[in-house]
Order: structure tokens, then C-alpha cells, then sequence
């Protein structure tokens, strides 16, 4: 070993101790009669000094070192006489007695340290570098530790971990798959998997009753800070269970996690169905950290001469406690975020409710001051308190509102990186009609069962049907969402049918599912958790970039190696991509 000790593990009770201690130049400092050096591996630094009077020639060699060298030190450890308490070594300091360079460095394109001066392009071109700072190396162990916790929660509850394949067949259901050509079968190609939901269904049928699998899946999507073209699941599947069984499991699974990780106690996840969700919160994954839910104002607003809000399907409003003293200036900046092409309101309509008992309205001119008293009471809005309202048709207008809120719910300081409010939502709609293809797309998945309940009407009215299906969420986020799955041939036939599959396309896409149906398969269900979301949910962060060691910019590109790249002729040609 090139190395006794890490530079983070010495402490006072390590003085007098001979040492060898091997790492990266963080940074030197020359003050004459002494150099010193903090020396930087993943575990720590440690502070080196250099003694001008008691060995020149060997605090010369320290003053030609540069930042991010890589260096081997021997020395006997003292303690310090100005001490630092921010640092796990800060009692105690390394009095060198050898100098060993294991590597020069060029000068980095952007500095080493927590608050880096380089920009997000530069950093990720040179991600090696990045990582060696203090913010990314406590994210990458954080992930570490959550894929530990995770294992061993599952491994203890009877689950068994099961590699499914990468090399899968093309589905053209759900996001746009990455395809791969296939050189032995000319014309033919593979695709990379957005999930593995089918092969996990198929180890049901195969007798693996409780299966996970942490793994890397695939989507051709447009890129966000919560979206990657690869990115990590936790995988779970279970034979024998209803839906209560795969919540109770699964929520264990994330109080396991809050516990060992973060030392903290979740109280039992409250429940919300989808519709309930979507009238509160105009969103399927609402933060519930805080309050401001949807106030209906359609029925007091309209018949008052606004003919704006005459002509609309809903009128929906928010209260925000406490900002009636908002200016015309941030109220105007209000009006312009929900303009945003991205929200796309046509305006926002405010009511200040004023200490004195007053309203002002930017809508004045058509509600005089009780009508505007009984938009408040309905909002619960009293003294000092900001109505904001939106009108459109129903699902868009709440859709609008959401982003409002949380921008409200930000602007306020009410959405806290280390609070944390998990939440399940269930009853999804099975089925959500699309316009443009004129015809039904599964909300989750075309696996997902219906809820037995709902099932008659499923032939008659397949809008109406809810499935059984759930999400778990937390601070605004999806963290995981599943299902209990079709089990039964017929139903799982009739559901494709649904989806605009022709009999011929069902069976060559998904007849393998269909055939293993037909051999007794059990009731089943499942998750996925996105692990990433996971790791910086822990992190108290919204991108998931910084807990992925590589990760690919908004473009999909990696900048670091240049990926993706153009192939050669030669290769083109043994893949049938060019005669």
C-alpha cells in the first residue's frame, strides 16, 4: 500500500504517530520558513507542513508543487496550533520528513473546491475532476449507501435479486426506445428497456414470488433535471398480493431508508385518490408540505358580467396567506410566469384582502366588495391574505394553478429541503383518451388490472374505469409508482383491444406474456422506484444530475467522451445499415 492512513482518518489521539499518507495537492500556502499543503482523497484532508529550517531542500520540492499533483507524504503527526474545527483533521497536522511525486497535474480548468468556479458545460467535460469535489463525492456516497440500505431492507423481507436482460424486443407503447442493430440478424434490431415489466411478470409465472433488481433502464424522451436517457430503478415485484400488501412493503422499504440514512421517523404515509389530488392540487404528484389547495370559484364568479370568466369551463383560486402586501411590480411578475409558454394562461386575476376589512381586485369593475368577501370566505382567505385566480377549461386551468402554486409555494419558503411529506395517490384512471391518435392510452401501463369494482364497465365505459394502481410521492415528486398486474389472458386481451393493439399486433408484440399466462399465473404486483429521484430526495435537491458519477447533459450528450458519435463505414456496413 502507497498509503497507512487516509487523510481523513487522523485525530488527535494519532499524534506522535509515523505516518505515509498518499493524495491530491487541494492547495498549498508558502510563508516562508514553512509550506504548508492540505492533502485531499475522498475521505479527507489533512494538513501537511513543510519546516524550512529543519529541511530545506525537502520544503523547496513542497513549493514546486501544484494544485491536484498527486503526491505520497511520511511524516509523524503533531498536533495543531491554530486548530480547525470544520475539519475532521483539523487538531492535528502532518510534519513531513518525505516528499514522494506519484503524478504531476495540469493546472484544472475550474477550481477543486465546494464553491467551484466552473460552469455546469466545463465541469461536466471534465467530470473526473468534478468528482473529486467535497458536494459530489457526499452525493455519490449518499447513492452508495441508499443501494446498501435498500438491499439489505428487501434481501430481510424475502426478496430475491434477479438480473433481467438489456437486449429486449421494441414496444411501441409508452416513451421512444433506444434501438440497437443487430449484425447477425441483419434488418433486425434490439432495444434497450424502458423497464423490465415484463420479464418481472414472467418470473411471477416462474415461481419468484418476491423479486427486485436495482437496475438501468432506457427512454428516448426529452430531458429535465429529474430525467436522464439512462437512468436507475429499484424493480419490485411480488406474487399473492393485493394492494395493501405492496403499500405496507413498500412503504416500510422508505421508512428503512429515512431511518438508517437520515436518522429520521416517517409517520405512516397518508393516501389521496387521483381525483381528489387532481381537484386539490391540479397534479397527480402534489406537494403537500404545504396548504394554498384549489379553491372552485366557478359558481360565484360567472353571471356578473366578466365575460371572460363567462366563457370558461372553471374558475379555480389559490390563497396565499400573508402577501396582500405584494406590489403591482411582483404581482405583475405573477401575471407573466403563468403567461409562460410552458403554463400558457391567458392572465391572473388577483383579490388583496386588505387590514382594514377592504378588497381590491384587479377585476373591480365587475364584483363589488361582497361578492369579493364571498370568493374570500370560500378560499378561507381572511385579513392580509392574496387570492389568486385562473380561468380556462378544467383539466388545463389546474394544471396552470399547480405550477402557480408551487411558485408561490417556493417564493414563500414553504417548500423545504429538509422537511419531508410523503404521500400515496391511487385510483388512477385506467385509461386516458388522446386526442391527436383518437383512441385510448394506458395511464400506466397496458399490464395494470382494473380495479374489480370497475370492471363492468369496462366493455360500455373504459373512460370511467380506475385502475389499480398507485403512486408514492414525496415533496412534489413521483418517487415510485406500480400496479397489481392483469393476470388472466382474456382481460389482458380485451385491455389491448382497448388500446387500438389488432389481434395479429397483441400476439407479435406481447404473445410471449399471453402463452405464460395460459400456465397458471399468480395474482401479482409491483414498483419502481426511480432510485436517482430517490438519491436526490435525500439529498435535498431537485436535479438528479450530481448523483450520477456520468451523467448526459439536456441535449443527451455526454460531453466528456463525446457520446454519442458517428460509427465507420465498416461498422455501418456489418450492421446492414449501409450497402
Amino acid at each position: 500500500m502507497l498509503r497507512t492512513h487516509t487523510c481523513g482518518e487522523l485525530t488527535i489521539n494519532s499524534i506522535n504517530t509515523q505516518v505515509t499518507l498518499s493524495g491530491w495537492v487541494q492547495k498549498s500556502r508558502d510563508l516562508g520558513g514553512m509550506t504548508f499543503i492540505d492533502l485531499r482523497d475522498r475521505y479527507g484532508i489533512t494538513q501537511v507542513v513543510f519546516n524550512m529550517e529543519t529541511n530545506s531542500v525537502l520544503c523547496e520540492q513542497a513549493r514546486k508543487l501544484g494544485r491536484e499533483f498527486v503526491v505520497q507524504i511520511k511524516g509523524n503527526v503533531i498536533e495543531r496550533s491554530s486548530k480547525n474545527p470544520k475539519m475532521l483533521t483539523g487538531d492535528i497536522e502532518l510534519d513531513a520528513a518525505a516528499l514522494t511525486i506519484l503524478n504531476a497535474s495540469k493546472t484544472p480548468p475550474f477550481t477543486i473546491e465546494n464553491e467551484t468556479d466552473g460552469g455546469e458545460e466545463i465541469r461536466m467535460k471534465y467530470r473526473y475532476l468534478d468528482l473529486r469535489r467535497e458536494p459530489l463525492k457526499k452525493n455519490i456516497a449518499l447513492r452508495h449507501k441508499l443501494g446498501i440500505e435498500t438491499r439489505k431492507y428487501l434481501d430481510q423481507v424475502g426478496f430475491m435479486e434477479i438480473e433481467t436482460p438489456y437486449l429486449i424486443k421494441s414496444t411501441p407503447e409508452g416513451a421512444r426506445d433506444f434501438v440497437v442493430p443487430s449484425r447477425m440478424n441483419e434488418g433486425q434490431f434490439y432495444a434497450l428497456p424502458q423497464s423490465p415489466q415484463t420479464f418481472k411478470q414472467l418470473l411471477m409465472v416462474g415461481g419468484y414470488d418476491k423479486y427486485f433488481q436495482v437496475v438501468r433502464c432506457f427512454r428516448d424522451e426529452d430531458l429535465r433535471a429529474d430525467r436522464q436517457p439512462e437512468f436507475t430503478q429499484i424493480d419490485c415485484e411480488m406474487s399473492f398480493v393485493e394492494q395493501e400488501d405492496i403499500l405496507n412493503t413498500f412503504e416500510g422499504l422508505v421508512k428503512n431508508l429515512f431511518k438508517e440514512i437520515k436518522g429520521i421517523e416517517l409517520d405512516n404515509f397518508p393516501r389521496m385518490d387521483y381525483a381528489e389530488a387532481m381537484a386539490k392540487y391540479g397534479s397527480d404528484k402534489p406537494d403537500i408540505r404545504f396548504g394554498m389547495e384549489f379553491c372552485e370559484l366557478t359558481e360565484l364568479a360567472q353571471g356578473k358580467g366578466f365575460k371572460v370568466f363567462d366563457s370558461v369551463e372553471a374558475i379555480i383560486g389559490i390563497n396565499a396567506k400573508g402577501c396582500a402586501s405584494y406590489s403591482r411590480k411582483q404581482l405583475d411578475k405573477l401575471t407573466d410566469f403563468v403567461r409562460k409558454p410552458q403554463i400558457g394562461a391567458n392572465g391572473l386575476v388577483y383579490v388583496k384582502c386588505n387590514d382594514d376589512g377592504t378588497f381590491k381586485s384587479s377585476v373591480d369593475k365587475f364584483y363589488n366588495q361582497e361578492q369579493l368577501a364571498n370568493w374570500a370566505t370560500k378560499a378561507g382567505a381572511e385579513k392580509g391574505d392574496l387570492l389568486l385566480v385562473l380561468a380556462g377549461g378544467l383539466d388545463k386551468t389546474r394544471k396552470q394553478l399547480n405550477e402557480l402554486r408551487l411558485e408561490m409555494g417556493n417564493q414563500l419558503g414553504l417548500r423545504k429541503s429538509n422537511e419531508f411529506a410523503p404521500l400515496w395517490v391511487v385510483d388512477f384512471p385506467l385509461l386516458e383518451w388522446n386526442e391527436e391518435s383518437e383512441r385510448f392510452h394506458a395511464m400506466h401501463h397496458p399490464f395494470t388490472s382494473p380495479k374489480p369494482e370497475d370492471l363492468s364497465m369496462i366493455d360500455n365505459q373504459p373512460g370511467k374505469v380506475r385502475a389499480n394502481a398507485y403512486d408514492m410521492v414525496m415533496n412534489g415528486v413521483e418517487l415510485g409508482g406500480g400496479s397489481i398486474r392483469i393476470h388472466n389472458k382474456e382481460l389482458q386481451a380485451r385491455m389491448f383491444e382497448l388500446l387500438g393493439f389488432s389481434e395479429e399486433e397483441a400476439k407479435d408484440q406481447f404473445g410471449f406474456l399471453m402463452n405464460a399466462f395460459e400456465y397458471g399465473a399468480p395474482p401479482h404486483g409491483g414498483i419502481a422506484f426511480g432510485f436517482d429521484r430517490l438519491c436526490a430526495i435525500f439529498g435535498g435537491q431537485e436535479s438528479i444530475r450530481d448523483f450520477i458519477a456520468f451523467p448526459k447533459n439536456n441535449s443527451g450528450r455526454d460531453l466528456m467522451i463525446d457520446s454519442p458519435s458517428v460509427i465507420s463505414e465498416l461498422q455501418l456496413k456489418e450492421l446492414g445499415l449501409k450497402k
